[in-house]
């Protein structure tokens, strides 16, 4: 275990020497005692991964990371460590499960996955697996065609990864394509394309955040949503990300874990690992088969899907406000829209099962319920992820992280050390809206206050401003997929039933070549005036010459 809290740590040693001579900051100026525990902040999260990864059992490495977080909330006292465990239950994950967005987010999940069900039952999924096959015949145009739909789905990254993952589970099953790799497409198609497109339900509160954060800065009016705008030239690691994604498709090479475990589909037979995790949902999917009569239509799948997206777009018009799209998106209520969708989605599936005869009531909201129980595990692993996101937020992890950051530094150097300290926060805390949620509003400020101070605070340098605010996305998004607690990832074992940590132990090598690549040929060269467009076509040759060089076929 301690070998897998090093690579955690190492980042946030170089930090601290880095910044030491920054380190007394207005923050730490201020009356009272820190806002933090110190590096004790650290430890509930650095348990949980590390315990996950060692053991390979999510759940009770989550449980533990939440019981030793409540119990250093207590001071590490004798009679803490009886109370703190009590408190994991009663207090951090009742409170994970009642916060109204978790609650948003544990409905929409059940609404897709009894969405899934009922179209699994009334062959609609099977529809679609025949139209796709007669396209998807190969290894490479299946996984391509897994690539496409997620980045089609482009709205919502829960919706991809559930919808993506469920719908192509048994055409790359039939090709001999690992579980891990399918889950490897569905996760890095999902956060990477919903944080940078122009109409999802990130874009909401992504916009929101960097409005509040400029409304504190004298003197900057610019149009929040035209600096999201600006900032998706410079959200490196997200284009990298889907890059790679593309390389190891169309390159057909893997490496690492990868390799392994596509060479043990294709020579084996052997899709699933060979783990207990991918195992827990497989049996709820068993129930929801269609019976043999029933007629193969890929439109009762596409209808229910269809109304999902659609339900989704319209419910963001519905509660946005404003004149213009943006101003509509900027203001939309993304939960609502979700479970607006989902709920759709649900009922047309159902409609059109009863109104072909081909399930009755009873049948249809049969298929819902096993469906939706097959999402069982995925939520249970969630509440237990929130609730050591709440863990943190008491230590103050995220404040004692943003700490190692000065006012002092050259703003060129901003860039780079905020997409670095964006992906600790997310990996420590699992979640990319949390960590946008904690560093935007800080970083934009000290951004322009650096800039100020070394009078660079007219229009032309406003580049360093926009790589800031993407670096805190881009960051954000990679820590989330290097993360054993991020949801997303979470969802993507689920939806194409893969084995949590084997997903978390594949995907991690991609996801740390495109993130150092963002790093070194994005972030650090943007912030000293080298043009975004440089950047990325260097990161993307780089990263395509790396999948041909070091990967192999299966």
């Amino acid at each position: 275990m301690t070998r897998m809290l090093v690579p955690a740590a190492k980042p946030l040693t170089f930090l601290a020497l880095l910044l030491l001579p920054a380190l007394a900051t207005a923050q730490d100026a201020a009356a009272g005692a820190p806002d933090h525990a110190g590096w004790i902040s650290l430890l509930p999260p650095l348990v949980a991964i590390g315990l996950a990864l060692a053991i390979r059992q999510v759940i009770p490495a989550l449980f533990a990371g939440v019981w030793i977080g409540a119990w250093a909330a207590t001071g590490f006292s004798p009679i803490g460590l009886l109370s703190s465990l009590m408190e994991t239950a009663d207090t951090y994950i009742r409170m994970a499960i009642a916060e109204p967005d978790h609650a948003s987010v544990m409905l929409f999940t059940l609404l897709v996955g009894g969405m899934v069900g009922v179209i699994s039952r009334n062959g609609g999924m099977l529809g679609i697996v025949e139209r796709i096959v007669v396209f998807a015949d190969t290894t490479r145009r299946a996984m391509m065609a897994t690539v496409g739909m997620g980045l089609a789905i482009f709205f919502d990254d829960y919706a991809n990864t559930l919808v993506v993952g469920n719908t192509m589970r048994p055409i790359t099953d039939r090709l001999k394509i690992s579980r891990e790799k399918l889950a490897y497409l569905v996760d890095s198609t999902a956060a990477p394309i919903a944080c940078i497109a122009l109409v999802t339900t990130w874009v909401g509160y992504e916009v929101g955040l960097i409005r509040d954060a400029m409304a504190s800065i004298p003197g900057l009016d610019l149009n929040p949503y035209l600096v999201f705008l600006n900032s998706i030239a410079y959200s490196f690691y997200p284009l990298l990300a889907l890059v790679l994604v593309f390389s190891v498709v169309g390159l057909g090479r893997d490496f690492g874990p990868m390799l392994a475990a596509e060479r043990r589909a294709r020579h084996q037979g052997q899709v699933a690992p060979p783990t207990s995790g991918a195992k827990l949902t497989a049996d709820d999917m068993q129930d929801v088969q269609p019976e043999p009569h029933v007629r193969l239509r890929a439109m009762n799948a596409v209808l229910p899907i269809l109304t999902l997206v659609f339900g989704v777009v319209a419910g963001m018009f519905v509660t946005g406000e404003g004149a213009t799209i943006r101003d509509i998106v900027g203001s939309a209520d993304p939960y609502k829209s979700l479970i607006w969708g989902s709920l759709a989605g649900s009922l047309v599936a159902i409609g059109l099962s009863m109104g072909q005869r081909i399930l009755s009531l009873e049948d249809a909201f049969g298929a819902w319920f096993f469906g939706a129980r097959a999402m069982l595990y995925a939520i249970v692993i969630l509440v237990l992820a929130w609730a050591l996101s709440g863990v943190t937020d008491v230590l103050g992890t995220a404040g004692y992280l943003v700490s190692l950051l000065g006012d002092s530094l050259h703003p060129g150097l901003l860039p780079a050390l905020v997409f670095v300290l964006a992906a600790v926060t997310a990996f420590s805390t699992g979640s990319s809206w949390g960590t946008m949620g904690i560093l935007l509003p800080l970083m934009v400020p000290l951004a322009w206050a650096l800039m100020a101070a070394q009078g660079m605070d007219g229009t032309e340098h406003l580049p360093i401003l926009y790589a800031t605010v993407a670096s805190v996305m881009g960051g954000a998004v990679w820590g989330d997929h290097c993360s054993p607690i991020s949801d997303t990832t979470i969802l993507s074992s689920m939806a194409s039933q893969c084995d949590h940590i084997e997903h978390v132990r594949t995907q991690l090598p991609y996801a740390l070549l495109a993130g150092g690549i963002a790093l070194l040929f994005g972030a650090l060269p943007a912030g000293f005036g080298v043009p975004w467009w440089i950047g990325l076509t260097a990161g993307a040759a780089v990263l395509v010459g790396i999948v041909r060089w070091k990967g192999r076929p299966a």
